[in-house]
């Protein structure tokens, strides 16, 4: 194209505002702000947050909402399934309190006569029948879905438990939100534990350095030497099995992992710039490491704690199933994952509430803390 055609109106000289030119395009913020903005842009970390104040607001509120205590038992009102009001002509759902079971043989009349011993009945009082296909004569032609309306039978059709009943006929709706309470509270203050012994230890190894983090070191690497499984086993010998007993074994060498970060987070900080005025000001050793370094490292922290609580829950969670964790009557969502196991073909909904709950907070938890490290790193903004 001839440079010559171009119509010059469409040029004109830039112009330059001496006065806009120390403007401010885009608004101050601090760390922490321009962390929160990055962060509600994260749905899955929004919707884990959600997951976890609902869940941490019912662990609280959850047994005082209905009038069933937590060890309350009545052998009478045992293995009831869930059922709630207002629910229960919605059959998909399986909140009507209704056992249901399906059975194939060659008639219709041998299935239900199956269904009536697998609900030890004698007649069809409390038992509806939905026929899925009839008999032809050949074997398991027929498949018969009973229903058997076991509140009718007992005849507490005014009571309604929303998760059902345990064995004992405890309730299950108080048992797992005061199960969840407990599973909380012990890995919210074992990761606390984790983090103040982990932080201050890596601190003083990574910013001492030289013998002092040698030493310390080989120690770190001498317990986690050791599987985590088998001291805590001994340690819950040690002591009477409870709470505390899980909280401590838990603790033992559950921080090496938080003072190796923090360790590697100080080796790389201690060099910078910041750390040498502050040292050429007078500031003491204690000084730097709380005022300057610490707080330098506190995104990994977090991160890493938020990612030491599912750990610490499902840890709990597996002590309380193999039998070492806390003892009856006391409840934690591990035995009552314990307790439902044993009855998972019969009476399955005495372990799935449990199941759904634990599974919520590991995948809440996760999910949080894969966002806030995504919002805490400031290499990760667009």
């Amino acid at each position: 194209m001839d440079k010559e055609k171009l119509n010059k109106d469409l040029f004109r000289p830039a112009e330059t505002d001496e006065a806009k030119s120390e403007e401010i395009q885009r608004p101050s913020l601090t760390y922490w702000q321009d962390a929160w903005i990055r962060l509600r842009k994260n749905k899955g970390a929004i919707f884990g947050i959600v997951v976890l104040v609902l869940i941490g607001l019912m662990a609280i509120i959850g047994p005082h909402i209905n009038q069933y205590g937590t060890n309350d038992q009545d052998l009478g009102l045992s293995k009831l399934p869930p059922r709630v009001q207002g629910l229960e002509e919605i059959r998909w759902l399986r909140l009507d309190g209704t056992k249901s079971e399906t059975y194939e043989a060659a008639s219709v009349e041998a299935a239900k006569e199956r269904l009536r011993s697998r609900f030890t009945q004698t007649d069809d009082e409390f038992i509806t029948y939905d026929v899925k296909s009839e008999g032809d004569g050949s074997p398991e032609s027929a498949k018969v879905t009973g229903y058997y309306h076991i509140y009718e039978d007992k005849g507490i059709t005014d009571q309604y438990f929303w998760f059902g009943t345990d064995t004992l006929g405890r309730d299950l709706f108080t048992r797992t939100w005061d199960g969840t309470r407990v599973s909380l509270l012990i890995a919210f203050v074992a990761a606390a534990i984790d983090m103040l012994i982990g932080v201050a230890y890596g601190g003083i190894s990574g910013y001492y350095g030289g013998r002092v983090d040698n030493v310390m070191q080989r120690i770190i690497e001498i317990l986690v030497g050791i599987p985590n499984l088998v001291v805590v086993i001994l340690m819950i010998m040690v002591l009477d099995p409870g709470i505390i007993a899980i909280i401590i074994a838990l603790t033992i060498t559950g921080w090496t992992g938080m003072a190796r970060i923090v360790r590697g987070q100080i080796l790389k900080l201690k060099g910078q710039e910041f750390v040498l005025a502050s040292r050429t000001l007078g500031s003491s050793n204690t000084r730097i490491l709380s005022k300057h370094l610490i707080p330098n490292t506190l995104g990994m922290i977090i991160v890493n704690t938020m990612f030491t609580i599912p750990s610490a829950i499902f840890f709990e969670a597996f002590l309380s199933f193999i039998g070492l964790g806390l003892q009856a009557p006391e409840a934690s969502l591990g035995t009552l994952i314990n307790e439902g196991f044993k009855a998972l073909q019969i009476n399955p909904h005495i372990m799935i509430f449990p199941a759904i709950v634990i599974s919520l907070i590991m995948i809440g938890f996760n999910i949080l803390a894969d966002g806030l490290r995504d919002a805490l790193d400031p290499k990760m903004r667009e």
